[in-house]
């Protein structure tokens, strides 16, 4: 079963300090290991140097542009990108309007949208909460723990 990879799970995968590291690790190895296609987004990948290049002191990982660039071209390397496609759209207006999803919560929903037009039924977060509520709409989601891997 194909998994989308949350920007939450790249941000500690980037960062071995982080007391969720090993678990982002353990979850991707295992995933790897029993043949599962772990993919990102173009979004994620945004969203991971904007992360990656936030100062520390605002919940950032504070890395130079060259290193975030090196550990962006890593996980591209790693975890192939969805394709973004035309049909993104209506599927995500149909999940924020269905689920009346507001604020910060939208980009969440656009990143159910694109697992739905790709057929990808899971999505690996620290970040459940922010999924979990969109989990049963439409084809549906599994939300994935890294924790529970």
């Amino acid at each position: 079963m194909p998994y989308l990879i949350d920007t939450s799970v790249l941000g500690r995968l980037a960062n071995a300090s982080d007391a969720q590291h090993a678990a982002a690790a353990g979850a991707v190895l295992e995933l790897h290991r029993r043949g599962e296609l772990l993919h990102v987004t173009p979004q994620i990948m945004i969203e991971f140097r904007n992360v990656a290049t936030r100062p520390a002191a605002v919940n950032g990982l504070g890395l130079s542009t060259v290193d975030a660039e090196a550990l962006a071209a890593t996980f591209e390397a790693r975890f192939p990108l969805l394709e973004e496609t035309p049909d993104i759209y209506p599927a995500w207006k149909s999940l924020v309007s269905g689920l009346g999803i507001i604020g910060k919560r939208v980009h969440d929903a656009r990143l159910v949208a694109v697992c739905h037009v790709n057929s990808v039924s899971n999505v690996l977060t620290f970040n459940v909460a922010h999924f979990s509520a969109m989990a049963g709409f439409g084809p549906g989601i599994v939300v994935v723990d890294p924790q529970n891997v």
